[in-house]
């Protein structure tokens, strides 16, 4: 029933705006819009075409006082974004008049969508599969250009068409198996253990490929989380004010000015970064910096990497060791600080560390903080970022494919220990219902309504 029910919710921000527009969609949107419409010459809606536009003011049912003026349009099922009949009011913007129009909408018949509640009806009505509801909100929180442009490929079906024709060659072979095995008698080509091994390794270099760059594709959707640690007074706050080019941490000569992290948001060559500086990490009796530094190091362990900065024109103590030896089994970058006044640090001393990613910098002159991006392109997206190449970027999708993938290497490894094909079978069936998880196929409703309560009202 709440599928039939037709829906209403202001599709564009709150707020001072030139227009907001109020979107109905179901059965009976276009007669529930025109008990409240009034058209030039008490026309009515009830004989617009479809993708066109209608002048008039909403009123009140019931009194028919005006409420505002408004441009109507109506989107025929099934050529709609809901591929149901859509109605549209374009109203003036600002808060009070788009509520006002949605209000008499509702109690015209309408009833509040849901979050999402669009977007799931077109997924629902076979418009667009789940991935591609899935890029819509990409869409919506992109960053960068780039993860917008990834976003609209997949809306548009990249990864849907991948995934339809790896289900279709499984299913093919299932199929070939199935009569193989249950008509044995029939004049059929049978398929022998061979032929299937050799179909299933050319889907896993399929599946390889589509996985080889899963972990770039996540970090162009979901962004890089980057920390800046180190000692107190060694130009971490410098060095984010100099990323971010301007002043948004207070920098001074006084050790421990930054107690607590500071977060900010900039674009490295297409990369949504969140840079994140942090407190000093050093022994301290003082309980608020204590707090800072416990912080600091909660940090490093969730970002996905981190900027040790060292002070270059001292020595290394004991205590930039012990942050060193942190930090050693985590992607990092090494800036060596403040080399205008001196250079004093060895880090050939320092077992473990990767030369390539030690910088030497002066954030004061502005030395060295392009290397810093080059260094990020290293150790994320192999020196180059190639969008055009990103499959998979959601999480949901890899981990579906990665459960995919194994099911096929199980499904090898039965052919070649029994070469039964029909244990194969089983395998390649369960990789056909794992794949089918990221198009919404074979998914389960719970996570299918949980993944569409993430989006949006009024999307």
């Amino acid at each position: 029933m709440e599928r039939v029910n037709t829906i209403a919710a202001i599709a564009t921000a709150l707020g001072e705006s030139g227009i907001s527009i109020v979107r109905v969609s179901g059965k009976n949107s276009l007669e529930i819009v025109n008990k409240i419409f009034r058209g030039k010459n008490n026309r009515t809606l009830l004989d617009i075409r479809s993708y066109s536009m209608r002048y008039g003011f909403i009123v009140e049912e019931k009194t028919g006082e005006l409420l505002d003026e408004v441009l109507v349009s109506f989107m025929k099922a099934p050529k709609s974004y809901t591929a149901e009949n859509t109605v549209e009011i374009n109203c003036h913007g600002g808060i009070l008049a788009a509520k006002k129009v949605l209000e008499e909408v509702i109690k015209s018949g309408a009833r509040m969508a849901e979050p999402g509640e669009f977007t799931k009806r077109a997924f629902l009505n076979g418009r667009i599969d789940l991935s591609q509801a899935e890029a819509v909100i990409d869409i919506i929180n992109s960053k960068t250009e780039i993860s917008m442009k990834t976003a609209v490929q997949q809306s548009k079906g990249k990864i849907s068409k991948e995934v339809n024709l790896l289900r279709e060659d499984l299913l093919e072979i299932i199929a070939s198996i199935e009569a193989t095995v249950d008509y044995p008698e029939a004049d059929l080509e049978e398929i022998t253990s061979d032929e299937v091994s050799l179909k299933l390794k050319k889907i896993l270099n399929r599946m390889d490929y589509m996985l080889s760059n899963a972990e770039e594709g996540k970090i162009i959707r979901e962004g890089l989380s980057i920390v800046i640690v180190g000692k107190p007074n060694v130009g971490k706050s410098s060095l984010l004010n100099s990323l971010i080019m301007e002043n948004r941490a207070i920098v001074t000569d006084v050790p421990g000015t930054t107690r607590d992290v500071i977060e900010e948001y900039m674009n490295i060559d297409g990369i949504p970064v969140k840079i994140i500086d942090t407190a000093g990490i050093r022994k301290t009796d003082n309980l608020v910096e204590k707090i800072g530094v416990k912080k600091s190091k909660e940090r490093i362990d969730s970002s996905d990497l981190i900027i040790l900065m060292l002070d270059s024109s001292k020595e290394l103590d004991d205590e930039d060791e012990e942050i060193i030896n942190y930090i050693n089994d985590k992607k990092y970058i090494i800036l060596l600080n403040k080399i205008d006044i001196g250079d004093k640090i060895d880090l050939d001393n320092i077992c473990g560390l990767n030369s390539k990613f030690v910088i030497k910098t002066s954030i004061k002159l502005g030395k060295g903080l392009d290397k810093v991006k080059i260094c990020i392109k290293e150790l994320f997206f192999k020196g180059e970022i190639k969008p055009a190449d990103l499959f998979i970027t959601n999480v949901r999708h890899k981990e579906s494919l990665i459960r995919a993938r194994e099911n096929c290497v199980e499904a090898l490894d039965a052919l070649k220990n029994t070469s039964a094909i029909d244990l194969a079978s089983i395998d390649m069936r369960n990789a056909w219902i794992n794949l089918g998880k990221i198009t919404g196929d074979t998914l389960e409703e719970n996570i299918i309504d949980k993944i569409f309560s993430q989006f949006c009202l009024g999307k």
